[in-house]
């Protein structure tokens, strides 16, 4: 297996250099500039760096201000707190003027772990799904993190980017090229097709491989961007698949997989869809691993669900 690699430390590192390319990049963060990994930037640019203090809402609404005078400003804390706290400044100072700050959700999910609920993110994707203007953006590994990082700085709107501290692999090779709006097939098959998000795109590949071993192919898709989505892909994709199934580590509401039913429903005679990800409550505390487990958002839980449906 390729060497292990959190997301939020490979946009640590993009962050970095992109700093070095674009003077109107600035970085703000509360309180929380190690685990964000925003400590590279403010090391190398303390000009351009705010650490606003445990003030998230503050940190927004400065951020607004930035973002109306030219600036390109990157808002980090960890994911439940810029999107919970936040929600409000977020709507009115940012969505609704369309300013193009860049929203960085870190720690995301299921698999930060240990702190328990409240601090895992699982609602996240719905609240920022919801705002209009606003771009959702969840990659899968160091690779699309770095292009990801990168990417959104062009975007003339509000983005929010979704990371985690869960260890991925390198699942992408070095041809590939991140786009907003565009779902890329990791895994081609054509029995199921599988839509994944962020750390699950390893697990839903580690799913296809172990049911490809009793010849059910499955198709994995990754839908780095949630918002806008690529409806092109899901309803091509879904045209010709037996099973629709998408895999999220957020809640099944509101994030991924809602995203994905709204779009196969305008289908005649769509394929059923399977959705996975946590079923409506708050997670608790636990290593990640353990975590997953509990909300079959492993391979082999993964796997053992499309089974299932399969020969219902």
């Amino acid at each position: 297996m390729a060497q292990l690699t959190e997301t939020r430390f490979a946009y640590g590192e993009a962050l970095l250099e992109l700093g070095r390319q674009r003077s109107d990049v600035v970085v703000l963060d509360a309180d929380l500039y190690k685990s964000t990994r925003t400590v590279l930037f403010r090391d190398a640019f303390p000009e351009r760096f705010v650490d606003i203090g445990i003030s998230e809402a503050d940190m927004v609404s400065t951020a607004a201000g930035m973002a109306a005078t030219g600036l390109i400003p990157y808002c980090n804390s960890f994911a439940v707190f810029i999107t919970g706290i936040c929600y409000m400044p977020i709507r009115t100072q940012i969505a609704y003027p369309s300013l193009p700050v860049k929203l960085i959700g870190s720690s995301s999910g299921l698999t930060q772990g240990p702190d328990g609920a409240s601090h895992q993110s699982l609602e996240d994707i719905s609240l920022m799904r919801s705002l209009p203007n606003m771009v959702v953006v969840s990659p899968a590994d160091d690779l699309e993190t770095r292009q990801a990082t990168w990417a959104i700085a062009d975007w003339p709107g509000p983005v929010y980017l979704r990371l985690g501290r869960y260890p991925v692999p390198r699942l992408l090779d070095g041809g590939y090229r991140f786009e907003i709006g565009k779902a890329k097939v990791v895994r081609e098959g054509s029995d199921v097709a599988l839509f994944a998000t962020g750390h699950m795109v390893w697990k839903a590949l580690d799913a296809a491989d172990l049911l490809a071993k009793e010849r059910i192919e499955v198709r994995v898709i990754n839908v780095s961007t949630i918002k806008p989505l690529d409806e092109a892909a899901v309803r091509e994709a879904a045209g010709r698949a037996a099973l629709v199934v998408s895999v999220e580590e957020h809640s099944v509401i509101g994030g991924l997989g809602s995203a994905v039913a709204e779009c196969i429903s305008e289908i005649g005679h769509a394929p059923p869809l399977l959705r996975l990800g946590v079923r409506d409550e708050f997670g608790e505390s636990g290593l990640a691993e353990e975590l997953l487990g509990l909300h079959r958002l492993t391979g082999p839980r993964i796997a053992e669900d499309i089974r299932s449906v399969l020969r219902s």
